[in-house]
């Protein structure tokens, strides 16, 4: 990678670096809950039931005693809320009280819910060390149109984005790549003009290459 794009990706990172997620979690457990949540549902629907459920749950010691078919109630209009809710009472009986929220890797998905993305989700909005690049649906889009990384698997654009960029960026990078997904670059008329990476996007110089493989991503 040149002096030039990392110049760029520097001045991509200071822009979104001090932005908290968009979920409005207001602790560690809130954003634990929602993140599993918002998997495959979206983020301001998330954000608009969590005052009321959080109302009646307020911490994992209250979720530990509900049942899956009581956060039904609640839930319902969530996608895949069945196996949410389950996951849920799962990992609260688990975990039990908030301060034994893990902020590993390795702990944060043996939870019920927990992948990977999730995980550096969780790691990253705590503060703790990286271990891996948030790949959200916005980065499995974004990643490969700036030319940092190729494919369409989060797995392997993770992989190639730790390897590209140092461990002390990882926290910030995914994130930012994601913010500038969701604000600039978006699946269709990205505001390509006001990019901050626009002069060493592959996308915006025209690679053929990136284009094909961008027309395989339209549905996010």
């Amino acid at each position: 990678m040149n002096q030039q794009f990392e110049q760029h990706v520097d001045s991509l990172i200071q822009q979104y670096k001090q932005r908290k997620h968009p979920l409005d979690y207001k602790s560690r457990y809130q954003l634990v809950v929602m993140v599993i949540l918002s998997a495959q549902d979206s983020d301001k629907h998330i954000n608009e039931l969590a005052p009321g459920f959080f109302s009646l749950y307020p911490d994992m010691a209250s979720l530990a005693t509900a049942t899956p078919e009581e956060l039904h109630r609640h839930l319902s209009s969530v996608r895949n809320f069945g196996n949410k809710c389950s996951w849920l009472v799962q990992l609260a009986q688990t975990v039990k009280r908030d301060e034994n929220i893990p902020v590993t890797m390795d702990e944060l998905t043996k939870l019920p819910g927990v992948g990977r993305k999730s995980a550096n989700v969780i790691i990253r909005e705590s503060g703790a060390e990286a271990e891996g690049v948030i790949v959200d649906l916005h980065v499995l889009r974004v990643a490969p149109r700036l030319g940092i990384a190729t494919g369409t698997q989060p797995v392997k654009i993770e992989k190639q984005l730790m390897a590209a960029f140092p461990r002390n960026q990882w926290n910030a990078l995914g994130m930012a790549i994601s913010f500038l997904g969701r604000e600039i670059c978006r699946p269709t008329n990205p505001k390509c003009e006001m990019c901050v990476m626009n002069a060493v996007c592959s996308f915006y110089t025209g690679n053929p290459a990136v284009e094909s493989n961008n027309n395989e991503l339209q549905l996010f």
